[in-house]
């Protein structure tokens, strides 16, 4: 049981606690993936929340940019020695959902875990990895992943950075020829890595070979000084995430030896030979992974933000609802419920579909290892649109559940501010929304011409095989995934027929495509649409435990196949999967499902299990007493140190005292 669950709290939350008639710990235990796994998260949070070197000196809000970085760096580095002390992979820590609410505005060793280790792991060769990872394990090498320029990020091919083979020294020289080549935006590359994997075009001979990576040591191990030909820092404030340490860097014919290529896939030899790899699409094993870990996070985010406004829906009354009456609850007008309950299913949708591409994330991998090739464009599209869906679903959803708190939502104490820059980013960071939609749809157009000209399809592309017949009335979840997909049909038979329309009037492949990116984008979102809601379905119908748990997920499943029917009803009519008067029972369903989970809102939120040190909000604290806590938050404020502030010596009162007549 959670430890908080014995604490007092407010009438009108205790009031909505005891509505429930489901099992909240049985709903944690299925979030988690077992009780084994939310015992073995709550004991890691028992370790953190023990510790007083996560408690902040004073609120960071109120803190300089280089002492926000500092505390959070001086966090991160107690939790790696914690965890060496308690025998605790920190990867462990960081996936168990422990670790949330220590570091407040980014964490300046995030890419060193979770991007630049997968890429040494991955992209080096056995050799290369017993030398590389034993510094890393004891703490000599902290690294940084270095592929995005000031003048380009998700097109590789457009890199200006320039690695070249020296076959004299039997050494590389990495030069940044332009400013536009300039390294922008890995995280800890300003003042916390020493090392980076650096994405450059690889040069031979005169002859240049594409993008390749580098292990490059960016200062000295000792002094922590930047090394001659290398100029790095940090690019300054951004709109969230300011401790990640973002930085920059240039190279001056900056010279590495040879083996410092990283050689799993592709070899330079000492006498200049370039190795190709047995397949152009082996590095992509790395982005998968880290993309569907953005899956992962920005769901989680939305758990946090649904789970604030869900309460403070609660325990916030306004106007009257019948004239006359007591303020009712917020959470009972119907308006509240719409902004609220969709990001409640959109949280058990995401996560459902997450787990899904993590399945099939290790069933390729393993695929791969033994050199099957065949499902890595099938992974490739799915962890691309989900990452993208995720990405604008959760960030739209945040944002939803900032304006459902009205101007409270607004304050930095309801850490609204911060969930919302922690998870907008990731519409840009490893791979900008827009590119991956675009990639999803080629997947998608190559195999919808693939099934034009007799082929059967398979995996997520399957329903393209054939057209659909939905069976019109069908208003049941099979029925409404049969709608999706001859929606989704229409959608991509449509948008090719216009490509090549487009074509048969003289105009070449690739300006017809981008003529009809608009429709394109509409396609792969569709698509890993329709992806999410058939996990949706499928996993609550397999889902295993009682039998209110499991209503509990048919009526969030419900809710968002219905939403999503009435948000894109267009689709469905242009398509004739659905008439006028099946859009309008399902909206009529939906708002009924409104009614039916508002009782259990509360209590469904509860099931994420976030204690006030996570959410880190005065508005979603689990007792309820928003009030008090947002007024000693106001009290915090260094402007309330004094009655009459310095500022007032200084500006407001000698303009008091010159008399001048306002103008206004």
């Amino acid at each position: 049981m959670s430890s908080h669950e014995t604490r007092p709290c407010v009438p009108d939350l205790k009031k909505e606690r005891l509505k429930c008639d489901f099992n909240v710990e049985e709903l944690t235990n299925l979030i988690d993936g077992g009780k084994e796994k939310t015992a073995l998260r709550r004991k890691l949070r028992s370790v953190i929340s023990s510790e007083s070197a996560y408690i902040d000196p004073i609120p960071p809000e109120y803190m300089s940019h280089e002492d926000q970085f500092s505390n959070e760096l001086r966090k991160t580095c107690h939790t790696a020695m914690l965890m060496n002390k308690q025998n605790i992979d920190i990867k462990t820590l960081q996936l168990s959902k422990a670790y949330i609410g220590v570091l407040k505005d980014g964490d300046p060793l995030w890419v060193h875990y979770h991007v630049f280790i997968p890429s040494i792991t991955g992209q080096s060769d056995p050799e290369q990895q017993k030398i590389w990872m034993e510094k890393i394990r004891t703490w000599k090498i902290f690294g940084t992943y270095a592929q995005t320029e000031l003048g380009h990020g998700t097109f590789l091919r457009g890199l200006e950075t320039t690695a070249t083979y020296d076959r004299e020294t039997r050494e590389f020289i990495l030069n940044s020829p332009t400013i536009t080549a300039t390294k922008w935006w890995p995280g800890g590359l300003g003042h916390t890595v020493n090392f980076a994997a650096v994405m450059a075009q690889l040069y031979v001979g005169g002859k240049c070979y594409g993008p390749h990576m580098f292990m490059v040591q960016l200062r000295d191990e000792n002094t922590h000084e930047s090394l001659p030909g290398v100029t790095l820092g940090e690019i300054g404030p951004r709109f969230g995430l300011n401790t990640n340490g973002n930085g920059f860097l240039r190279f001056d014919h900056y010279r590495i030896p040879r083996r410092n290529m990283l050689m799993k896939h592709a070899q330079v030899l000492e006498d200049g030979t370039y190795v190709k790899p047995s397949h152009s699409k082996l590095s992509y094993g790395t982005m998968v992974r880290v993309r569907v870990g953005i899956v992962r996070d920005t769901c989680i985010q939305l758990q946090q933000a649904v789970t604030i406004a869900t309460r403070y829906s609660a325990v916030r009354h306004q106007s009257e609802l019948i004239p006359g009456e007591p303020e009712p609850q917020i959470l009972d007008y119907q308006t509240q419920q719409f902004k609220i309950l969709p990001q409640i299913s959109s949280v058990f949708a995401l996560f459902f579909a997450a787990n899904s591409v993590i399945d099939a994330y290790y069933s390729v991998t393993a695929q791969m290892d033994l050199g099957d090739m065949s499902l890595l464009p099938e992974l490739h599209a799915l962890s691309s649109g989900l990452k993208a869906l995720s990405a604008s679903d959760a960030s739209r959803g945040v944002e939803i559940c900032r304006l459902s708190c009205g101007g409270h939502g607004y304050l930095a104490s309801s850490n609204f501010p911060r969930l919302y820059t922690q998870t907008t980013c990731a519409i840009t960071y490893e791979g900008e929304n827009t590119v991956l939609w675009l990639q999803v749809a080629r997947y998608i157009i190559k195999s919808y011409r693939s099934a034009q000209n007799g082929n059967n399809l398979k995996h997520s592309v399957s329903y393209l095989s054939k057209q659909p017949r939905p069976v019109r009335g069908d208003l049941s979840n099979n029925g409404l995934l049969e709608a999706f997909k001859a929606a989704v049909f229409k959608l991509v038979s449509d948008t090719e027929g216009r490509i090549q329309r487009v074509c048969a009037k003289g105009q070449n492949y690739h300006m017809a495509w981008n003529q009809c990116s608009l429709q394109l984008l509409k396609c792969a979102e569709a698509h890993t649409r329709f992806y999410v809601c058939e996990q949706f379905v499928r996993k609550v119908e397999m889902a295993k435990g009682t039998e209110n748990v499991k209503k509990i997920l048919k009526n969030l499943c419900r809710l968002y196949l219905t939403h999503h029917v009435s948000v894109n009803s267009g689709d469905f009519l242009k398509s004739g999967s659905l008439s006028q008067n099946d859009i309008a029972v399902l909206e009529e369903e939906m708002c009924s499902l409104l009614e039916v989970l508002r009782p259990q809102a509360v209590s469904i939120v509860d099931a994420f299990d976030f204690d006030d040190g996570q959410l880190n909000s005065c508005l979603g604290c689990w007792d309820g007493d928003v009030y008090q806590r947002l007024y000693d938050e106001a009290l915090k404020s260094p402007l309330n140190k004094t009655d009459v502030p310095e500022a007032y010596y200084k500006y407001l009162r000698p303009l008091m005292q010159v008399g001048l007549k306002s103008s206004l």
